[in-house]
């Protein structure tokens, strides 16, 4: 399909996390997750193993179990404080964003069902048991291809937000989908056309902040 006229910068810049403006009434085709899909497994994975598995869920009975299950997890995050809606209290600038990301993330939990397609990023891990220790090298396999799956759908007109509040109940949804014991869930994606194209660079901490040349 042509995709907008965005240059490489415009894009990394522009591909928000997208909960309110999520079209949930028009159907996304199936052919058009699958190039997403495709520009995804681009993305680099150690040793080249290329051991990302993805489950695309559009039969709507499907996307309401798993909904409730993300709508279950939102609530006792939120109720015990781990959203980030309170965050930045002395700064009233930050706070208003942050009220504004809460009120948002809150939508989206109550809607996850109603979103036409939910693409579930995994991994096979041997024996399903993941490693003690650092895990930097193992998600570091499957993230990226993660975030090409989000920039290839916002070249696409489709919207999508990073969760992963699901995997409070990772059995519960691979015993729904059937899927095997050596498959790890890593990203809930849910995807959809959005409304209005106004997405631009989003405020963000000055690098002084946050950049260390040399020695910390």
């Amino acid at each position: 399909m042509t995709t907008p006229p965005l240059t490489p910068d415009d894009l990394l810049t522009t591909t928000r996390t997208v909960r309110k403006r999520l079209d949930l009434r028009r159907p996304v085709p199936m052919d058009l997750v699958r190039e997403c899909l495709e520009i995804a497994v681009q993305a680099p994975s150690g040793s080249n193993r290329q051991g990302w598995q993805w489950i695309v869920v559009t039969d709507p009975g499907t996307r309401a179990a798993i909904g409730e299950y993300y709508r279950r997890s939102f609530a006792a995050y939120a109720q015990a404080g781990g959203s980030g809606a309170a965050l930045y209290q002395d700064d009233p600038e930050r706070a208003e964003v942050q009220r504004r990301v809460g009120e948002s993330a809150a939508y989206l939990a109550e809607r996850m069902g109603d979103v036409p397609v939910l693409v579930i990023a995994c991994l096979r891990v041997p024996g399903g048991r993941l490693p003690a220790g650092n895990q930097a090298g193992l998600w570091g396999s499957l993230l990226p291809a993660v975030w090409n799956y989000a920039l290839a759908a916002r070249a696409r007109g489709l919207g999508t937000a990073w969760t992963s509040l699901h995997l409070t109940y990772e059995r519960e949804i691979a015993e729904l989908l059937g899927m095997p014991e050596d498959v790890r869930q890593g990203a809930l994606i849910p995807t959809a056309y959005y409304t209005g194209d106004t997405f631009r660079p989003a405020p963000r901490v000055p690098l002084e902040e946050i950049v260390h040349h040399d020695r910390w």
